[in-house]
């Protein structure tokens, strides 16, 4: 479902990044089983393990293989990213799906844009525990929100969270639905970054059909 976003009136000058109008589409059926697909490097924003491979999961809409972190590590202050690395993008419209399969700290799952470094980055994430979709902002390492809603998230199926970010406004949907737009707009990070999943402490959440459109 595409997201509709007000044009940029005037461009603001941005660093070297992907051609606009650019989509890939990652469904890690060519992947193999017990490796990290190829086009996507691993990060830890916090402390802890961190390893990301492929595993096989039948009943994904998008095929049998899918991508997750499975170290299931129980510090609380650790996230994981799967980093894209053929995307270099200011504006982006992103969708994954997932399902949050366990974690007693902790089930979310994220998309990340506007990546500087394993510190510095936009994030949106559900949660499956606390029934809920926010829209953060990590500077040096610290999270900062600024948006969310209460929503719920049933773990144990599949869902899709979708981001798009245009100049300073940020888009967030789920299952096809536009959730919400940030009213009060961020610069935190306004040069073209990394997209890439995200999740959080011991969660064992599988990633599958991630598609990344850059706008501009």
């Amino acid at each position: 479902m595409a997201i509709l976003v007000q044009p940029l009136t005037t461009p603001a000058p941005v660093a070297a990044q992907s051609p606009a109008g650019k989509t890939e589409i990652f469904d890690f059926e060519n992947a193999t089983v017990g490796t990290m697909p190829s086009g996507f490097s691993a990060a830890l924003t916090g402390g802890g393990a961190i390893k990301w491979t492929i595993v096989e999961d039948s009943s994904s809409p998008s095929g049998a293989k899918v991508l997750t972190e499975i170290s299931a590590d129980v510090t609380d202050y650790r996230f994981p990213i799967a980093i894209l690395e053929s995307i270099q993008a200011r504006g982006v419209e992103m969708r994954v799906r997932f399902k949050a399969v366990a974690g007693r700290i902790d089930r979310a799952a994220g998309l990340v844009a506007r990546l500087k470094d394993k510190d510095n980055y936009y994030i949106v994430r559900a949660n499956a525990l606390e029934d809920n979709i926010g829209l953060y902002k990590v500077v040096g390492g610290r999270r900062i929100q600024f948006g969310g809603v209460e929503y719920p998230v049933p773990p144990g199926r599949w869902h899709e969270l979708g981001l798009a970010i245009e100049d300073d406004r940020f888009y967030v949907t789920f299952n096809g639905r536009l959730l919400f737009s940030t009213t009060d707009r961020d610069r935190t990070f306004t040069e073209p970054g990394r997209v890439g999943l995200w999740t959080k402490a011991d969660s064992l959440t599988r990633f599958d059909g991630l598609t990344v459109t850059t706008l501009r």
